[in-house]
């Protein structure tokens, strides 16, 4: 499978290259797609850092990379390293306490910070103290309210300035004299894109060691045994854990050695880039959402009425919208995976105990009092405590939001 990203170089004082901006794009076209940030930044950092590295982009010099407020939530920080990326927080965050601690997070795990499109504001101070480089947007910003800014930002030597969006001679002149250190735009190159090849994981597992980093404790056994069945899915595993960012003794090559060592928290956010950067690429987050919850619910209907198919009843609820996922019948997708019968045959819509939990949770979903007490009547149950039992599934799903 081919893979996108598209570069814009970054130019000094002597207009040299001292690095690159690396641009999520899903096609040959060097347009950004409509995705949300922590999809675009988990894509790149799969396509890319899990791939030949960022090296192969930036021939040794920096990378700049976008972070939105869900990529700070999501930490994919922790899948970069440090001396060789800036990240970038983009414009749209807001500069409120939880994010400065996520920015603090990020400043004392040793990654150099800056400020895209910056516009001041006092909010913003205590930020300035961990920020090394300042984007001002010339498309957006005069020269005059730059000046003021300037100004403002005195107290702070340690900050470094770049211009963006440079499209002529006389605008570099005048970011020049004003002592910026750093340009980019139009004037000295556009984005190039990048195209190199990767190995595609299948979808049906990646939701398969997403269910079991749902569980309270993760079986690591399983989980490596799942990992193995795609080389996708091995070979950036070992490419995580053997790209620097862990103080190896000698490389590892050893899937389960590789998950004992991250352990169970870093594991659930690796699964997570994963699933963010396949599933939600071509379908909103939502979806993935939704199924956490439905997985939970069912399970809890089950432990109630049902204990002894509590886990089974969690698959059917997590594995319930994947073909709405990947756009493909649930009977080809059923096929893929190695479900017991009545797993299966509840995904596909036969009758049996798991096939009418999940419609009584779909019935709930919609709101549909004759629906629920359609599935009530064959699992002979009430639907009494349903709102109880949903909001217990919401709230075990968000969880793991911001893992």
């Amino acid at each position: 499978m081919d893979v996108f990203v598209a570069r814009q170089a970054v130019f000094n004082k002597q207009q040299k290259v001292v690095a690159y901006e690396l641009l999520f794009r899903d096609g040959e076209d060097n347009r950004f797609p409509n995705v949300e940030d922590k999809t675009a930044t988990a894509k790149l950092i799969y396509d890319n850092q899990l791939n030949q590295g960022l090296s192969f982009l930036t021939g040794g010099r920096k990378a700049l990379i976008n972070f939105g407020e869900q990529s700070l939530h999501a930490r994919l920080g922790e899948f970069l390293p440090t001396d060789k990326v800036v990240i970038e927080i983009l414009e749209t965050v807001e500069p409120s306490e939880e994010h400065y601690q996520l920015c603090r997070e990020l400043f004392h795990r040793g990654f150099r910070l800056a400020l895209d499109d910056f516009q001041y504001h006092p909010q913003w101070e205590k930020f300035l103290k961990l920020v090394r480089l300042i984007k001002f947007d010339l498309m957006h910003s005069s020269f005059e309210e730059i000046d003021q800014t300037l100004a403002v930002l005195k107290k702070y030597p340690n900050i470094k300035y770049l211009a963006e969006k440079v499209e002529t001679q006389e605008q570099y002149e005048q970011a020049k004299a004003r002592g910026f250190d750093f340009f980019q735009g139009y004037y000295f190159a556009r984005p190039q894109m990048v195209k190199q090849r990767d190995c595609v994981a299948r979808s049906a597992l990646i939701m398969m060691i997403y269910s079991m980093t749902l569980k309270p404790n993760i079986n690591l056994n399983k989980l490596s045994e799942v990992f193995s069945q795609d080389t996708a899915l091995a070979y950036k595993l070992l490419r995580f854990i053997n790209s620097g960012l862990f103080p190896l003794k000698e490389r590892m090559d050893s899937i389960k050695q590789a998950l004992v060592y991250l352990g169970e928290l870093r594991v659930r956010r690796f699964v997570s880039l994963i699933v963010t950067a396949h599933i939600a690429h071509e379908k909103p987050l939502e979806l993935t959402k939704m199924s956490s919850i439905r997985a939970r619910f069912c399970e809890l209907l089950a432990k109630r009425y049902f204990p002894h198919l509590s886990s089974s009843a969690f698959l059917v609820g997590l594995f319930s919208l994947i073909d709405a996922m990947l756009d493909r019948p649930m009977q080809s997708i059923v096929e893929q995976l190695p479900f017991p019968d009545d797993i299966a045959n509840a995904l596909n819509g036969e009758n049996n105990t798991l096939f009418y939990l999940l419609e009584l949770v779909k019935a709930y979903e919609s709101g549909s009092w004759w629906a629920m007490q359609r599935a009530c009547v064959p699992l002979n149950i009430s639907d009494e405590g349903l709102p109880n039992l949903h909001q217990s599934a919401i709230t075990w799903s968000q969880m793991f939001d911001d893992l």
